[in-house]
């Protein structure tokens, strides 16, 4: 089993990354130039590890490639998908990897900045990276263009690719209309959008785009390992779409959760195991969930493998590998009811039909959760549902759509239990498992979840 990106001992040194390595990557591409690296990025099959998957050659090949006054590179490393904690794993583990990721990534798409978007309370990773963005600079191995970390709110949003940037320009994480690789970093251009900006320094026009990469930091993680290894190597492990390896998180309903660096391909029920310490004692495997963006995963596909065209077979998507995972005493409606909640209150509001009918979706569930609820509530439902997505900007409606049908379409029998007024399983109110931290078999769920409400106030 391949294992690079968690090395055994934290890397805290640039001498100790140097050692294993470190550099090679960055040395490898400013000798053979931005389309060597584009290509070898290519023939590794390197995809994107934030949740979609998508080709890391394209991306970069588009960037590089659209017109535009700057360009910029961004690592987005907000990491807020619940169930998952594999940035800051990796962020823990080994920081440098990812600044020397970011450098060469800049280099690619000729950016003129970088950034790295994180959340301000993962605090002992921000005083990693900051430890290695300034060793890594000072040792020549942080490329030549500066790498700027942006700390952000807390919220959900603050993790999807177009809020992000509204992040790093100093305002909330509301998702913009465009992609990044159309209406980048400090582009002045109006996108049907809420305000422009005064046009930054070199522009001489007011609808200058930039064109801007965004990247998840495992993602970068992997880049140069791939150029300093080379291609084969890294396409020696994992499957032939999905090559390589992925951190997956454990948590929920077994033994030790935890988090671990996998290839990919592997069965989900072998992670289940290694990475999780298995079920609890006499339990048995119900349901999972990769985050709160792919529909469950039920028990006739435990075995599914974990790769993006596995889980694809399997009805569901891979995500960010972070699997919460269910046994036979939880109450599936109470899951959804919660996972509903959760999308409403991070909802940033811009798109009616998401805030409201994810509110609608809310309430409806929780009548049924709590045995008032009726055959009305479920049509409702049904009748919401299809309607969530109506000109949305980001994928969280999408999520509600996806997650809501697809547990009330697996566990019909539980929803109609409540309906006639009982719960016939011995654990509910089941909330969202947004980890706060995660260390030693231990985790930490954070508490204040539950207390915030859909305008990102919390209640006391």
């Amino acid at each position: 089993m391949g294992v690079f990106l968690l090395p055994p001992e934290p890397v805290t040194s640039v001498d100790a990354w140097v050692a294993m390595g470190g550099g090679e990557g960055l040395a490898q591409a400013h000798a053979n130039g931005p389309e060597w690296v584009i290509d070898e990025i290519g023939a590794a099959g390197l995809r994107g590890r934030g949740g979609g998957g998508f080709p890391t050659v394209r991306k970069w090949a588009g960037v590089r490639s659209q017109t535009g006054t700057h360009h910029f590179a961004v690592c987005n490393a907000a990491e807020g998908e619940p169930a998952t904690f594999k940035d800051r794993a990796l962020l823990r583990a080994n920081p440098y990897q990812l600044v020397e990721g970011l450098a060469i990534a800049a280099f690619a798409v000729g950016a003129r900045e970088a950034y790295i978007g994180i959340k301000a309370s993962f605090r002992w990773e921000i005083l990693a990276l900051e430890a290695a963005v300034d060793e890594m600079a000072k040792a020549g191995l942080a490329g030549d263009v500066p790498i700027t970390i942006v700390q952000g709110p807390d919220e959900y949003l603050f993790g999807e690719e177009k809020a992000l940037l509204e992040v790093i320009e100093g305002r909330p994480p509301m998702p913009r209309l465009l992609p990044p690789f159309e209406h980048g970093l400090f582009a002045v251009a109006p996108q049907m959008g809420w305000e422009a900006t005064t046009p930054a320094p070199g522009h001489a026009e007011r609808d200058s785009s930039n064109p801007t990469l965004v990247n998840n930091c495992e993602t970068l993680c992997n880049v140069p390992w791939i150029l300093s290894r080379g291609p084969g190597w890294f396409r020696s492990m994992g499957t032939e779409e999905s090559p390589g390896t992925v951190v997956a998180t454990i948590v929920g309903d077994v033994s030790r959760p935890g988090y671990g660096e996998v290839e990919m391909g592997t069965p989900l029920r072998q992670v289940i195991d290694e990475v999780g310490g298995g079920l609890r004692p006499e339990r048995a495997f119900k349901g999972a969930l990769s985050g709160v963006s792919n529909p469950v995963l039920t028990a006739d596909r435990v075995d599914a493998p974990l790769s993006y065209e596995g889980m694809a077979a399997a009805r569901t998507g891979l995500g960010a590998a972070g699997f919460a995972v269910y046994d036979d005493t939880a109450c599936m409606v109470s899951v959804a009811h919660h996972i509903s909640r959760f999308l409403w209150v991070e909802s940033c509001g811009q798109c009616p039909p998401c805030k409201l009918g994810t509110g609608e979706i809310t309430e409806r569930l929780a009548a049924i959760d709590e045995c008032r609820g009726g055959d009305d509530d479920i049509e409702a439902i049904g009748g919401r549902l299809p309607k969530v997505t109506d000109g949305n900007r980001c994928y969280l409606p999408v999520e509600e759509q996806v997650v809501i049908s697809s547990l009330m379409r697996a566990f019909p029998e539980e929803f109609l239990a409540h309906v006639d007024g009982r719960c016939d399983h011995q654990r509910s109110g089941l909330g969202v498992p947004k980890i706060a931290d995660l260390a030693d078999g231990v985790v930490t769920y954070d508490e204040k979840q539950a207390r915030k409400n859909p305008d990102w106030t919390y209640s006391t």
